[in-house]
């Protein structure tokens, strides 16, 4: 037989009701952290600028936070009751926060408005939270120790929120169902205050009872359903039919298909497009090999985890080691077992000149300590900051000291054409990391346009082939020296050295993009 509440003695139920709100200052804790992340991280993702958006998301959080916590000394009476509807609607806003965001990107042009008023609104509901939990804690504890007890668990929560995330979260759930899962979790604030206080809430805890269970109901039915909402939405992302989707620890890996044409996308941005990645790759790796003084033997190769670099070396019989760096291990298990990248790769990553290194290509460089003949950084654009110091002095300085001493070094370099600062800034930066010689040049590359490419070396190099240009499906003997030859349009112009501490890089690709995107 249960025991009701109104059968408790007065002082166990005051330990209960007091349990009560520590959870809740636990679960509040927990859930604003998670929202912060969800949004900063999602909005990052569909517009790039990670610095500019968490720091945009962290300011108009903490404003509204505190416009919360100001506003809640004007609420005087019928505390808990309006404490439990602030969790409803934190629980719910929060909830469908990622899949509204979702939405209002694909089908909308109200993506701006939607994400700064899910972030204020946020804010003010968690800016309620606290002032609300240390009052209705004044029943039952001294100041000192009420506020001592709400702050601990609620920054409890925090900590598990920011291990949970990058952890478990998102290569694991994803951000979508994150934000729902969280807030049903929210939700879970107000379903046990309204069981602990039901005798005294009455029939107002009975409405609210059913307003939690029909809130809880909605969020259930779009988690349930999510996976068929993501597909969807994503596809309405790309034009080509999506074959392959996840998030990983890093990033979103994306694979579609239309006709005969495989693209890849991280984060939404197109990496290659099978019709004309050739252009690009034998760009990359053609140029330096048949401009090299000696014959090159060993190859690190930073980034390029789709393996299709490694597909252009591989063509060189002379090359005895191929060395790939990349962070994300999940990239170079798709090159390895998804056989629509195998089967434009040639399955490289499988030869057995190859070796496969996870790792960031900065800690490599630091840690490595046998010198190559030639490095290739076929990294992703400089758009977010962490990409951006791979693209630095500090960086380019590492690379020449794992380089022999007649090595070559190549670097893609983005657009001179679209993001000319962004690509000048790379060549500039080059050649104050101690590279007496760079050889800008470029080629036209159908899905990308324009793009750019920067050879380096420590001693000056003939830009005339040493070697017959074979393998190639559109290089030629005449045509290569033309890639060296900048329009008047696309010519060297006055900008910084990208470096860790000032990432001027970031802003000079990001601006650059604005300008043609919108």
């Amino acid at each position: 037989m249960s025991t009701d509440q109104t059968d408790l003695p007065e002082n166990q139920l005051q330990q209960k009701q007091s349990a009560t709100l520590i959870y809740a200052a636990f679960i509040a804790g927990l859930c604003s952290i998670i929202y912060e992340l969800l949004i900063a991280t999602t909005v990052s993702y569909f517009m790039g600028d990670s610095v500019k958006f968490f720091s945009l998301t962290i300011g108009l959080y903490m404003a509204a936070m505190g416009l919360g916590s100001y506003m809640s000394k004007f609420i005087t009476d019928k505390l808990l009751q309006r404490f439990v509807i602030a969790e409803i609607l934190l629980g719910f806003i929060g909830g469908i926060s990622i899949p509204l965001l979702y939405f209002t990107y694909t089908t909308t042009s109200l993506f701006y408005p939607t994400y700064v008023l899910l972030t204020l609104c946020i804010g003010f509901l968690i800016g309620l939270e606290i002032p609300f939990l240390t009052r209705l804690m004044e029943n039952y504890q001294v100041l000192k120790s009420n506020i001592a007890n709400i702050l601990s668990f609620d920054y409890l929560g925090a900590l598990i929120a920011t291990i949970a995330f990058p952890f478990f979260l998102l290569p694991v759930l994803g951000i979508y169902q994150s934000s729902l899962l969280f807030g049903l979790i929210n939700m879970s604030i107000a379903t046990v205050v309204l069981y602990s206080y039901r005798k005294s809430l009455g029939k107002t805890g009975k409405r609210l009872q059913l307003l939690t269970a029909a809130m809880s109901l909605v969020i259930l039915v779009m988690l349930v359903f999510s996976s068929q909402a993501l597909k969807h939405w994503d596809q309405m992302l790309y034009n080509g039919r999506i074959v392959h989707s996840e998030q990983t620890p890093y990033q979103k890996i994306t694979l579609t298909m239309s006709k005969d044409d495989l693209r890849l996308y991280l984060n939404g941005v197109l990496q290659f497009s099978s019709v004309d990645e050739y252009r690009y790759h034998e760009s990359l790796v053609i140029v330096p090999m048949i401009l090299a003084d000696k014959p090159i033997k060993r190859v690190l190769v930073l980034g390029a985890g789709d393996g299709l670099a490694v597909r252009e070396l591989l063509k060189y019989p002379e090359i005895e080691q191929i060395v790939l760096v990349d962070l994300d291990a999940r990239m170079t298990q798709l090159a390895k077992n998804n056989p629509h990248l195998v089967d434009i790769n040639l399955a490289s990553l499988d030869n057995k000149k190859v070796q496969v290194v996870i790792d960031d290509a900065f800690v490599f460089l630091e840690k490595n300590k046998q010198a190559f003949d030639l490095i290739i950084n076929d990294l992703p654009d400089p758009n977010t900051i962490s990409l951006s110091r791979l693209y630095s002095k500090q960086y380019y300085r590492l690379a020449k000291s794992n380089l022999t001493s007649d090595g070559i070094m190549v670097t893609q370099a983005t657009s001179p054409f679209f993001v000319k600062p962004a690509f000048w800034s790379i060549v500039k930066t080059i050649e104050a990391a101690g590279f007496a010689h760079t050889y800008p040049y470029h080629t036209n590359i159908p899905s990308f346009g324009d793009w750019g490419f920067v050879l380096s070396t420590l001693h000056p190099i003939d830009l005339i082939p040493k070697r017959p240009i074979e393998n190639s499906l559109f290089l030629t003997q005449e045509s290569m020296p033309s890639m060296f030859v900048f329009e008047k349009d696309v010519q060297r112009i006055d900008v910084e050295i990208n470096q860790i501490d000032k990432p001027v890089v970031l802003d000079y690709y990001l601006n650059s993009w604005r300008y043609f995107s919108d």
